[in-house]
């Protein structure tokens, strides 16, 4: 591994830096973003039940916005459900878009390293052509060891940097499309929450 990282030259440093990254926040949002722990599935009726039976007082709404995103998002509608269906509506659509900012953190980070990366591999590459052809110039081409040394550079760069980039446009767009499912998921019950609450058609909370 050292042998790899010294032909490779001290552009192998950033991109296994880059590579730790794209492990590192794949396994925080692979754990943090689980259906189960962002949208409950049976969490709206479990809400209205409470609105039902009069138990949804200032303590519940308080356990309510701490038990997910999802919580979060009807707590915010809950709270403003007296003031009328476009106050409940702008409430909702505000905690929304803070739950979202959560949701894709370090998204970002992932899509820049796709990016970068081939870019760092490339840069390496025209390191390594730029020593042969100095080398050639200075040595002609009877010192192969050189010759192989800047070689061995311009190879391993580009392989490592596509190596980190991929895996990390993969798991970039996986999350991405995560997240925009949960998304989904909560837009539809926080529009079924404001339904029935301002409403006169029949909406069903339990559909999962």
């Amino acid at each position: 591994m050292e042998n790899i990282f010294a032909a490779g030259g001290w552009l192998m440093f950033p991109l296994a830096l880059c590579s730790v990254a794209v492990i590192a926040i794949s396994v925080e949002r692979f754990w943090t973003l689980k259906p189960g722990k962002i949208a409950p599935r049976n969490q709206l009726g479990d809400v209205w039940n409470h609105i039902q039976k009069n138990k949804m007082s200032s303590d519940e709404l308080k356990t309510l916005r701490g038990s997910s995103p999802l919580g979060r998002i009807l707590a915010a509608g809950l709270s403003n459900s007296r003031h009328g269906r476009e106050v409940m509506k702008d409430s909702i659509q505000e905690a929304a878009s803070q739950v979202v900012h959560d949701l894709e953190r370090y998204l970002a980070i992932l899509g820049t390293i796709a990016a970068v990366a081939p870019l760092l591999g490339l840069l390496g590459t025209v390191l390594g052509m730029i020593k042969v052809f100095a080398a050639i110039m200075l040595e002609g081409t009877g010192n192969a060891g050189v010759l192989a040394g800047g070689i061995s550079q311009a190879l391993l760069t580009t392989a490592a940097g596509l190596g980190v980039a991929i895996p990390a446009m993969i798991s970039h767009r996986f999350f991405q499309r995560r997240v925009d499912d949960l998304v989904v998921a909560m837009e539809q019950d926080a529009v079924k929450l404001v339904d029935v609450f301002h409403n006169d058609r029949r909406v069903d909370l339990k559909q999962g």
